[in-house]
């Protein structure tokens, strides 16, 4: 019985140093699991690592080949890799969440739909097959830069882990099954036009909103206008929430035929882009509040 246990965690501590040894920097993950296996602010007793204050498992990462085999000799821990002090972006290719909706498109697709309107083939770079069938693409980024997350904004079905996040390595095993290696270990530098669609938006200088003269009427105006002061307001980390929620209380107007809709879009992808959010969020989220407004617009005489 404890023969395949020991097995098991000699194979997973060798894909441990294996990728400390490519200067990923990595963490356990609970065994057989995706959550990280090191304890939470609210569990933490403030000694050893966390004697001056608790660590976080992307400051406990690390590519020291002697503090991964004392964490993995406790056990068969599945492996995390920090992406942010990993210098790395990776872009996770999910499957189609809808299983019973044949041909529905998988972030593969949409991501390969990306790179051609980029006029870019699907970089060659390492990767790896995910337990649900996805793909993990490996980058590297340029000394210095600084990317966040994103979910779903450059493609439906398309995240990426930097800053603050971080995959499950190759090797590891959940219920769902195993991350495997489809490629050779050469991790490509992400690509110019991809680093320009995932950099957040310089901020602009933030000045009262002003509506170029459509035809339309004065309530739709009024509304575009306090919805985009809403999203100016939003706190950091609820932008991209507000800006769905404006966008589409909005969308009622243009099903009503009061305002052009590439108006109500160029508003809200200026405010959106000028308090932080990134032009391709920006779009994603406006694009999907609007289409959802109107296929849900009640009659103008019946709201």
């Amino acid at each position: 019985m404890t023969q395949p246990t020991d097995n098991r965690r000699e194979a997973l501590l060798g894909a441990a140093l294996e990728a400390a040894a490519r200067g990923w920097h990595v963490f356990p993950l609970r065994p057989g699991t995706k959550r990280p296996a090191l304890h939470g602010e609210k569990a933490c007793t403030r000694t050893g690592p966390c004697a001056q204050g608790h660590v976080k498992w992307e400051q406990r990462a690390t590519t020291d080949p002697d503090r991964i085999r004392a964490a993995w000799s406790r056990a068969p821990f599945n492996i995390g890799i920090a992406t942010g002090p990993s210098g790395l972006v990776v872009v996770d290719l999910d499957t189609a969440k809808d299983k019973g909706s044949a041909g529905a498109p998988d972030g593969a697709t949409t991501f390969a739909a990306l790179c051609e309107r980029a006029g870019h083939a699907v970089p060659a770079t390492y990767r790896v097959r995910t337990a649900s069938g996805g793909t993990h693409l490996y980058f590297t980024t340029p000394h210095g830069v600084r990317l966040a997350n994103t979910a779903g904004s450059i493609a439906p079905l398309v995240d990426t882990r930097a800053h603050g996040g971080y995959v499950v390595a190759a090797g590891s095993t959940t219920p769902s099954g195993p991350y495997e290696p489809l490629s050779a270990p050469v991790t490509a530098a992400l690509p110019s036009w991809l680093h320009t669609i995932l950099q957040p938006a310089p901020a602009r200088p933030v000045s009262p909103l002003k509506l170029p003269a459509v035809d339309g009427s004065s309530a739709a105006r009024a509304a575009l206008e306090a919805e985009c002061a809403v999203v100016a307001t939003a706190p950091e980390g609820l932008r991209n929430t507000s800006l769905n929620r404006s966008a589409f209380k909005v969308g009622r107007f243009v099903a009503w035929g009061e305002i052009p809709r590439h108006v109500v879009e160029e508003a809200f992808q200026g405010v959106g882009e000028a308090h932080g959010l990134t032009a391709a969020e920006c779009r994603a989220t406006i694009r999907s509040a609007l289409d959802s407004s109107l296929r849900t617009a009640r009659p103008r005489e019946a709201a």
